[in-house]
């Protein structure tokens, strides 16, 4: 092959690739796409087609609209299209766009449908939007979805999570007179250096610092605390998955504490997240104080308790009586946690404000991902500095 029939072929992947980024039209690439590359066009134009003008004319601007309208059967045949023509990862962003954009999520309540979607957090979290106003009839297909996303996000994060926190709990558990299999080498040798013996190139240990051995006692009390408002929905879908790994943990007694104007404890129903996920109502207001004073109310060790808030801190109750119960349970040996967020997209719109009272108070607020979860966890578990992630970076 030549090197100009090459050039050709890269000219013309370029032309193609562009043709199906623009859409149809005048986009000024001049390539006809066929067979499946026209297919794929279809799919994408029937969700980012063109709108005509403002102006009446139908003068075609390039903005963007949508092209699905709400006919279930047909909207039914587009989610299959793009599960053919796109990998797992763009038909749940392409799913996503088609609810925010073409207002699909009434479609939802329909079990046909659901069996159509690619199941993902997002998608958990829309449905959970919708759990009052779903009819019986659409409830259990919906307990499917949610379940099959549940399951596979446990099977993702419960071996990490459970060997992260039980290394954590047992060096939390240091004894001074620990048997030999027992001991931390590592910090038993840097708490004697100043026994070093240079003739002998030894260390002396006068000092043994060792493990406790993992026993059946509940070692740590772990209280999460969470929003659901509307724009939490991932977290409360991560947050409810990690409330139940942490309740199998027989060291950690576990908490799980939703709220928005009103405060549930949800901590019964931790076996399953399902349940839990079920038991919560997105969207509505938000009174951190009122959650945060239920919390405090149950705490019975404050030096062996961790309080996870996730919120965005948009706070509609009493600001200060908030910053004064926080300032509290720190001043009683609590270790506490602000998160704006625990999932992948960062750090999403919080409440400036109230995340620097926060962190005057030593309580720094910070998104977190599903995968440093653990390591946040296992940290405020050994009290040692949090892992912060850089916030310039989340966003």
């Amino acid at each position: 092959m030549t090197s100009t029939t090459t050039s050709r072929d890269d000219e013309a992947e370029r032309l193609r690739r562009w043709r199906l980024v623009l859409g149809g039209g005048a986009d000024g690439t001049g390539h006809e796409l066929r067979g499946r590359d026209a297919a794929m066009d279809s799919a994408l134009t029937a969700l980012y087609g063109r709108q005509k003008g403002t102006d009446g004319q139908g003068t075609d601007r390039g903005r963007r609209t949508a092209g699905l309208g709400a006919s279930a059967p047909g909207v039914a045949r587009w989610l299959g299209d793009i599960r053919t023509y796109f990998p797992s990862s763009v038909v749940q962003v392409m799913q996503r766009d088609a609810i925010d954009r073409l207002g699909l999520s009434a479609l939802l309540l329909e079990p046909e449908m659901l069996e159509a979607v690619e199941a993902d957090v997002h998608l958990v979290g829309t449905l959970l939007s919708l759990n009052r106003v779903m009819p019986e009839t659409t409830k259990e297909t919906a307990r499917a979805v949610v379940r099959k996303v549940v399951e596979q996000l446990e099977k993702k994060l419960a071996t990490r999570t459970r060997a992260t926190l039980g290394g954590a709990l047992d060096r939390s558990a240091r004894i001074s007179r620990p048997r030999h299999r027992d001991i931390d080498w590592d910090r038993t040798i840097r708490a004697n250096l100043k026994n070093y013996l240079p003739e002998h190139r030894t260390v002396v240990p006068e000092r043994l610092i060792g493990h406790g051995r993992t026993t059946q006692s509940v070692k740590k009390d772990v209280v999460l605390c969470i929003d659901q408002s509307g724009s939490m929905a991932a977290s409360v879908v991560y947050a409810s998955v990690f409330g139940a790994v942490l309740a199998s943990m027989r060291a950690l007694d576990t908490r799980l504490v939703v709220f928005d104007t009103a405060v549930v404890d949800l901590t019964d129903q931790l076996d399953d997240p399902v349940d839990v996920l079920f038991g919560t109502q997105l969207g509505g207001g938000t009174d951190i104080n009122r959650a945060l004073a239920y919390c405090q109310s149950r705490i019975t060790r404050p030096a062996e308790t961790v309080v996870v808030l996730i919120s965005d801190l948009y706070e509609g109750g009493i600001r200060d009586e908030m910053l004064k119960r926080v300032a509290a349970m720190k001043a009683s040996g609590v270790q506490f946690v602000t998160l704006l967020a625990l999932s992948d997209e960062g750090a999403p719109a919080y409440d400036r404000d109230h995340a620097a009272a926060l962190a005057a108070l030593g309580a720094p607020a910070f998104a977190c991902t599903p995968d440093l979860f653990p390591d946040v966890m296992a940290a405020a578990l050994e009290k040692r500095p949090l892992p912060i992630p850089d916030m310039a970076e989340q966003r």
